[in-house]
């Protein structure tokens, strides 16, 4: 004799809402039926049936492809099923391994940032690098963090908070150099395929650790450094967030690289 399941039952067997038992049923994947007293009472055929909808859903099938299947399969379709069921397979786990790099680059980055020397003035050649840029001036903490959202919002498939120390602010060379460091001229994003780019060549660059509003401290002595050292400054300042409030919660552990691009006088 055929057993049934309650509702209630298949519901805790596969730790699925009873609504969704509801629109599967509405949908004619799965066919109870109804007990003396009115209950739904499910076969093995509908336990077979919500087998393959979790695998399938587990996988990003859609309902429209499950229906299909179950309503006409054959030998024919169960293969293809599997070998669409494969696919996916390989897909997430190549997009699992993407993600794991990831996260063990970002783990690194933030070992090296931890551990970089600061105070230390140095020249380093850097390739062009494209951004994305919002030119909007801004002082305050909360406003840059409207500017950082906005930002997120251009690279969001690729952009992770958490150890990207890919964030900056702008800081106009001669606002600087005439010792304004009370508003930066705007915030961008490191990113491969931004809109913008900061062009090749030398940067002299420094580190500090604690608070990021000390670049008034350094700023003048990168100037110096400059102008001592046969430097011309050619563009601003940017102002990379190493190590900040998404990374630590205690300021001083934060990290920040000043940078202006360089060119030795002739």
């Amino acid at each position: 004799m055929e057993r049934y399941f309650k509702i209630g039952e298949i519901s805790a067997l596969y730790d699925i809402g009873v609504d969704s038992l509801r629109y599967y049923e509405k949908l004619d994947l799965i066919h109870p039926i109804r007990s003396q007293s009115g209950y739904r009472l499910y076969s093995i055929h509908d336990i077979w049936c919500l087998n393959v909808i979790r695998d399938l859903r587990g996988l990003g099938f859609s309902m429209v492809q499950i229906a299909e299947y179950l309503n006409h399969h054959t030998v024919e379709s169960t293969l293809q099923t599997l070998a669409d069921e494969s696919r996916a397979i390989s897909e997430k786990m190549a997009a699992l391994e993407k993600l794991k790099a990831n996260v063990e680059t970002r783990m690194e980055t933030i070992r090296t940032a931890a551990s970089q020397p600061v105070d230390q003035l140095t020249i380093t050649t850097y390739p062009e690098r494209r951004c994305f840029a919002i030119e909007e001036p801004y002082s305050g903490d909360a406003e840059m963090d409207i500017l950082i959202k906005r930002l997120l919002n251009r690279d969001k498939n690729h952009f992770y908070i958490i150890g990207s120390q890919q964030l900056g602010s702008i800081l106009r060379l001669e606002q600087a150099k005439n010792g304004d460091f009370s508003r930066y001229s705007g915030a961008f994003l490191l990113a491969k395929d931004g809109n913008r780019s900061f062009p090749a060549g030398e940067y002299l660059s420094v580190c500090y650790r604690g608070s990021y509003r000390q670049t008034s401290r350094y700023v003048p002595t990168m100037i110096t450094y400059a102008e001592e050292n046969g430097y011309t400054l050619a563009g601003d300042i940017l102002e990379l967030l190493r190590i900040d409030i998404h990374t630590s919660a205690d300021p001083q552990e934060y990290v920040t690289e000043l940078q202006v691009q360089v060119e030795k006088q002739a």
